[in-house]
């Protein structure tokens, strides 16, 4: 496992994967700025999609393995891939994650932010700090030499110390050429170190916690992943690039 090498990105692809990462930023935001009871997640979506198409980009998800729509929409209970829908109306004390991608003279960038909808419970408030802050100390351990494992290990650690369940079937995942390179990256131990971190790797990284247990499905749609005991779900996401020092996250928003 440990002999295995991340695909390297050049200072120019970088460079492309940069501007994409700062649209997929700006996306979020403007998404972001919308997000308020009574308004639909196709409306959402469709926000989204205007500000992708007119900053030069293209939603990397519209389309990818048949996926029909810009964003992910998931809401409450609701993991990831969540299918917009008109009919899909958001309420006070929601919690509504927002996943996008955008592709930028071929190059992508991808991630996630979790938000409350109005005024949201001081539990849920605490799920989505954690789980933002699960992705940060998962980002710290991205320098060269430390190896895919010392991500995992740092994410579980903090979904450890703050009791919540752990989304075992998704994880992280390198891009940039395309949406989903390799490696797959767990947002827990495994117990194989993986691939040692060099730089110029560029990786996504995102946890999911659960206010309840691990266990999730997939609903009839086909597409979005619920949890089993139907609590609600957090989920966060960066698009990062390995550097001589520190990680740079290149899809901060501004």
């Amino acid at each position: 496992m440990s002999s295995q090498r991340i695909d390297r990105k050049s200072r120019h692809e970088i460079s492309l994967i940069r501007s994409a990462a700062r649209i997929n930023a700006e996306t979020h935001v403007t998404v972001q700025n919308a997000i308020a009871p009574g308004v639909s997640t196709q409306e959402l979506n469709d926000l989204a999609e205007a500000y992708i198409l007119k900053s030069g980009g293209i939603p990397t998800f519209k389309g990818l393995y048949g996926f029909p729509a810009t964003l992910c929409i998931s809401v409450n209970d609701e993991v990831v891939h969540g299918l917009p829908n008109p009919q899909r109306i958001l309420k006070e004390g929601d919690v509504v994650s927002i996943d996008c991608g955008t592709t930028y003279k071929g190059m992508v960038s991808d991630s996630a932010v979790t938000w409350g909808v109005g005024t949201i419970s001081l539990e849920l408030e605490r799920l989505l700090k954690a789980t933002e802050e699960g992705l940060l100390a998962g980002i710290a351990q991205m320098c060269p030499g430390n190896y895919l494992e010392d991500i995992s290990g740092a994410i579980e650690d903090v979904c450890l110390h703050y009791g919540y369940g752990m989304v075992r079937n998704y994880g992280g995942h390198g891009v940039g050429r395309k949406p989903h390179e390799a490696p797959f990256i767990h947002n827990f131990r495994t117990g194989e170190r993986g691939p040692r971190l060099e730089e110029g790797n560029v990786l996504a990284i995102e946890p999911m916690f659960n206010l309840g247990g691990d266990d999730v499905y997939t609903a009839e749609d086909e597409w979005t992943v619920i949890t089993k005991d139907h609590l609600p779900s957090a989920h966060f996401e960066h698009t990062v690039v390995v550097t001589k020092g520190e990680p740079e996250i290149l899809t901060l928003l501004p």
